[in-house]
């Protein structure tokens, strides 16, 4: 097709093994990890941990917790924002870490559902910061994005 113009949209995440992280981010990561075991998944048997990083280095986690009554249940990373936001209002979120434990291939990536993308760019763009995501494989491989447009380039803005 002649005369036709693309748009390129890139999505660049940096990858490290999870030894390679500062303490800080080895820590996050590990608290993910841990709190995937409290999720209430008895449906889909699909148990996510998330853990956020805040500005005076609190650590809030969040698990996914279903309800029979769907869609009435929430996804860990919204479970660990939101409490931020009720918890820690005036903290700024500086990184976000989400493990799945239910993945039987270790080198999966944990990607978050394009709800949870959007609530972690408001929250970026709330606080007018960046949002660190890293995102943990059970083989403790980290895929990095150094904010939340690398995983949604064209958010809802208002």
């Amino acid at each position: 097709m002649k005369n036709q113009s693309a748009l390129k949209v890139v999505c660049e995440l940096l990858i490290k093994d999870q030894s390679e992280l500062s303490n800080e981010l080895n820590n996050l990561c590990n608290k993910a990890i841990e709190a995937s075991q409290t999720a209430n998944a008895p449906f889909s048997k699909f148990k996510v941990g998330a853990a956020a990083l805040l500005s005076d280095q609190t650590v809030v986690i969040g698990s996914n917790q279903e309800n029979v009554a769907y869609p009435s249940g929430l996804c860990a990373e919204r479970v660990a924002l939101f409490a931020c936001g009720a918890q820690h209002h005036n903290k700024v979120v500086k990184a976000l870490a989400v493990y799945v434990d239910s993945f039987e291939n270790l080198e999966e990536i944990p990607m978050p559902c394009g709800g949870c993308r959007q609530v972690m760019n408001q929250t970026e763009s709330d606080q007018k910061t960046d949002l660190q995501v890293l995102l943990v494989t059970k083989n403790k491989k980290v895929y990095i994005a150094r904010n939340t447009e690398m995983l949604l380039p064209f958010p809802f803005r208002f």
